[in-house]
Protein backbone atom coordinates (compact mmCIF):
# COMPACT_ATOMS: atom_id res chain seq x y z
CA UNK A 1 0.00 0.00 0.00
CA UNK A 2 1.43 3.42 -0.48
CA UNK A 3 0.76 5.18 2.68
CA UNK A 4 1.03 8.84 0.86
CA UNK A 5 -1.52 8.34 -1.90
CA UNK A 6 -3.51 6.90 1.07
CA UNK A 7 -3.69 9.90 3.14
CA UNK A 8 -3.48 12.41 0.17
CA UNK A 9 -6.48 10.79 -1.55
CA UNK A 10 -8.34 10.38 1.67
CA UNK A 11 -8.05 13.69 2.34
CA UNK A 12 -9.17 14.60 -1.00
CA UNK A 13 -12.06 12.38 -1.38
CA UNK A 14 -13.10 13.03 2.18
CA UNK A 15 -13.37 16.94 1.06
CA UNK A 16 -15.04 16.31 -2.14
CA UNK A 17 -17.49 14.19 -0.30
CA UNK A 18 -18.63 16.64 2.33
CA UNK A 19 -18.77 19.18 -0.58
CA UNK A 20 -20.66 17.31 -2.85
CA UNK A 21 -22.79 16.07 0.18
CA UNK A 22 -23.56 19.63 0.69
CA UNK A 23 -24.62 19.72 -2.79
CA UNK A 24 -27.20 17.05 -2.72
CA UNK A 25 -28.22 16.69 0.43
CA UNK A 26 -28.20 20.58 2.02
CA UNK A 27 -29.24 22.15 -1.03
CA UNK A 28 -31.09 19.87 -3.85
CA UNK A 29 -32.74 17.23 -1.59
CA UNK A 30 -32.78 19.25 1.38
CA UNK A 31 -36.73 18.83 1.64
CA UNK A 32 -37.20 15.31 0.58
CA UNK A 33 -35.51 13.82 3.51
CA UNK A 34 -37.40 15.03 7.01
CA UNK A 35 -35.63 15.22 10.39
CA UNK A 36 -36.69 12.55 12.85
CA UNK A 37 -39.02 13.97 15.44
CA UNK A 38 -37.15 15.60 18.25
CA UNK A 39 -33.80 16.28 16.41
CA UNK A 40 -32.20 19.32 17.04
CA UNK A 41 -29.60 20.80 14.77
CA UNK A 42 -26.90 18.82 12.38
CA UNK A 43 -23.48 18.32 13.61
CA UNK A 44 -21.35 19.45 11.08
CA UNK A 45 -18.31 17.83 12.80
CA UNK A 46 -19.86 14.38 12.65
CA UNK A 47 -21.12 15.27 9.11
CA UNK A 48 -17.77 16.22 8.25
CA UNK A 49 -16.01 13.17 10.24
CA UNK A 50 -18.48 10.33 8.63
CA UNK A 51 -17.22 12.33 4.78
CA UNK A 52 -13.71 12.01 5.41
CA UNK A 53 -14.29 8.12 6.80
CA UNK A 54 -15.82 7.71 3.35
CA UNK A 55 -12.57 9.65 1.68
CA UNK A 56 -10.57 7.34 2.91
CA UNK A 57 -12.07 4.29 2.85
CA UNK A 58 -12.49 4.87 -0.88
CA UNK A 59 -8.47 5.87 -0.60
CA UNK A 60 -7.19 2.63 1.28
CA UNK A 61 -9.38 0.53 -1.49
CA UNK A 62 -8.15 2.34 -3.93
CA UNK A 63 -3.99 1.85 -2.32
CA UNK A 64 -4.14 -1.84 -2.05
CA UNK A 65 -2.02 -3.76 -4.61
CA UNK A 66 -0.84 -1.92 -7.57
CA UNK A 67 -3.63 1.11 -6.84
CA UNK A 68 -6.67 2.21 -9.08
CA UNK A 69 -5.08 5.56 -11.33
CA UNK A 70 -7.55 5.36 -13.92
CA UNK A 71 -10.77 8.06 -13.15
CA UNK A 72 -12.90 5.37 -15.17
CA UNK A 73 -11.72 2.29 -12.78
CA UNK A 74 -11.75 4.54 -9.77
CA UNK A 75 -15.69 5.84 -10.86
CA UNK A 76 -17.04 2.23 -11.00
CA UNK A 77 -15.58 0.74 -8.20
CA UNK A 78 -16.47 3.61 -6.28
CA UNK A 79 -19.87 2.98 -7.16
CA UNK A 80 -19.83 -0.63 -6.26
CA UNK A 81 -18.93 0.46 -2.55
CA UNK A 82 -21.15 3.38 -2.44
CA UNK A 83 -24.05 0.78 -3.48
CA UNK A 84 -23.58 -1.91 -1.14
CA UNK A 85 -23.15 0.48 1.85
CA UNK A 86 -26.35 2.79 0.52
CA UNK A 87 -28.11 -0.59 0.59
CA UNK A 88 -26.19 -1.76 3.98
CA UNK A 89 -27.29 1.78 5.67
CA UNK A 90 -31.22 1.68 4.28
CA UNK A 91 -31.84 -1.62 5.50
CA UNK A 92 -30.46 -0.76 8.98
CA UNK A 93 -31.87 2.51 9.37
CA UNK A 94 -35.10 0.93 8.55
CA UNK A 95 -35.00 -1.85 10.61
CA UNK A 96 -37.74 -0.27 13.14
CA UNK A 97 -40.07 1.26 10.77
CA UNK A 98 -43.71 -0.26 10.67
CA UNK A 99 -43.75 1.78 6.59
CA UNK A 100 -40.76 1.63 4.51
CA UNK A 101 -40.55 4.23 2.35
CA UNK A 102 -39.44 2.69 -0.87
CA UNK A 103 -38.59 5.56 -2.77
CA UNK A 104 -36.86 7.51 -0.73
CA UNK A 105 -34.36 4.83 0.13
CA UNK A 106 -33.56 4.85 -3.75
CA UNK A 107 -33.14 8.21 -3.88
CA UNK A 108 -30.69 8.21 -1.01
CA UNK A 109 -28.87 5.33 -2.34
CA UNK A 110 -28.89 6.71 -5.58
CA UNK A 111 -27.74 10.34 -3.96
CA UNK A 112 -24.72 7.92 -2.54
CA UNK A 113 -24.16 6.96 -6.13
CA UNK A 114 -23.69 10.33 -7.61
CA UNK A 115 -21.24 10.89 -4.38
CA UNK A 116 -19.18 7.89 -5.08
CA UNK A 117 -18.93 8.86 -8.42
CA UNK A 118 -17.05 12.40 -7.52
CA UNK A 119 -15.29 10.89 -4.77
CA UNK A 120 -14.19 7.97 -6.65
CA UNK A 121 -13.13 9.85 -9.70
CA UNK A 122 -11.09 12.31 -7.66
CA UNK A 123 -8.87 9.86 -5.58
CA UNK A 124 -8.28 7.80 -8.57
CA UNK A 125 -6.91 11.21 -10.56
CA UNK A 126 -4.55 11.81 -6.97
CA UNK A 127 -3.76 8.29 -7.72
CA UNK A 128 -2.63 9.15 -11.05
CA UNK A 129 -0.59 12.11 -10.27
CA UNK A 130 0.79 10.68 -7.69
CA UNK A 131 2.54 7.38 -9.42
Amino acid sequence: MNVKNFIVGGIVGGIVDFLLGWVIYGMLLKDTFPKPEGAGAENMLFIFLGCMSFGFLISFVFSQGEGVSNIAAGIKMAIGIALFMGLCNSFFMNMYKETIDVKLMAIDILASLVLATGVGAVIAMVNGKMK
